[in-house]
């Protein structure tokens, strides 16, 4: 396991203010559907970065007034390659990259503002205007993501694949990710063992902001390649610049017995943020409905998840704002300071607070 860096204080000084357990935010995708986009296409989510950039800044809003202490950005989906392919230049896409982290700066201002304006940490609808810190992390999604495949969800990219392909792939947007005022960087859905390593030396070649590594499964064993997650984590632990390590986009159902094989091989902050349980049928491009928990049941993991070790919680696809603020609302140190009138109506099934 690696030794304590400069970098590892920095996410340590960071859940030491957010009580040991910071909140991520929830699904995008989800959000900005519901708020009327239409995403449909290789883009995904990234299309709003072309067409909506109100709307994310607004779903990234209602993710910090549930509670969510670390916004992540909408390029998840975002490559240059991948604006290349529409007809922009490469430059539109590195201004695109640029302009998912000023979004979320700009949502986390806006936010600030709101906090100081209000008269309360919390209001009669539900929202939380507490003052705290925030980060905003820049996602890059895997090679598969940008396949628009399904890919990501089984890490098969072909027996031609090689390291120096996925770096080359991946490097000039990590570079514009890492100089565009991002708090840290989310490596997020790695599929596999090779893209983890592409990552993790990509980020020893003069990067300067910190990193997280976040993992898929889909049997609750191994990454969804069916590479070992402990070969994974330890490639995460071993890299300098990595701050936490952890499991996104996978069933809630799974998420113990995956802390555990994260624990043997790291002593950094493990974070979790599962999908909603559904499952994803790459054919039809959607998510079958009805094959999910509800938001009681994905909530009711989050202390155990917490007691085994992980201090980074938040929710992945078709999680939403109310799911983050109910993480919250669960959580020790942050439950402490909700008003005690709310408390008793929530813990008797009464609560008045509506979810927005």
């Amino acid at each position: 396991m690696s030794s304590v860096s400069a970098v590892d204080t920095l996410m340590s000084d960071f859940l030491h203010k957010t009580g040991g357990v910071a909140v991520i935010d929830g699904g995008l995708a989800t959000e900005l559907e519901r708020y009327g986009a239409d995403l449909n296409d290789p883009l995904w989510s990234a299309k709003c970065l072309l067409t909506s950039t109100h709307l994310i800044r607004q779903v990234h809003l209602d993710y910090l007034e549930a509670g969510a202490d670390i916004l992540i950005t909408a390029s998840y989906q975002a490559t240059i390659q991948g604006f290349e392919a529409k007809g922009y230049s490469s430059e539109d896409g590195e201004s695109m990259l640029r302009r998912s982290v000023e979004i979320a700066r700009e949502a986390r201002d806006v936010y600030y503002q709101r906090c100081r304006e209000s008269s309360s940490d919390y209001t009669g609808d539900g929202r939380i205007l507490k003052h705290r810190p925030i980060l905003a992390a820049a996602s890059v999604g895997s090679y598969g993501a940008y396949l628009a495949d399904g890919s990501e969800y089984s890490g098969d990219y072909g027996d031609a694949m090689n390291l120096e392909f996925l770096k080359d792939f991946h490097r000039r947007r990590v570079q514009v990710l890492a100089e565009s005022g991002a708090d840290l960087i989310a490596f997020e859905t790695v599929p596999n063992k090779l893209e983890a390593q592409a990552f993790a030396e990509l980020l020893e070649e003069g990067i300067n902001v910190p990193a997280w590594f976040s993992f898929n499964s889909k049997d609750g064993v191994t990454v969804v390649s069916g590479d070992s997650l402990a070969e994974c984590a330890a490639i995460a632990d071993s890299c300098n610049k990595v701050v936490a390590v952890g499991i996104n986009c996978t069933p809630p159902r799974f998420i113990g017995g995956l802390i555990s094989t994260i624990k043997k091989v790291t002593t950094k902050p493990i974070l979790i943020y599962p999908n909603s349980g559904e499952n994803y049928d790459a054919q039809l491009k959607q998510w079958v409905q009805n094959t999910g928990v509800p938001d009681e049941d994905f909530v009711s993991y989050v202390n155990t998840w917490c007691e085994m070790g992980a201090s980074l919680v938040g929710g992945c696809c078709r999680t939403t704002p109310d799911t983050i603020r109910a993480i919250y609302k669960t959580l020790p140190s942050r439950s402490a300071s909700i008003p005690v009138a709310e408390k008793l109506q929530r813990e008797s099934g009464r609560s008045i607070i509506n979810a927005t």
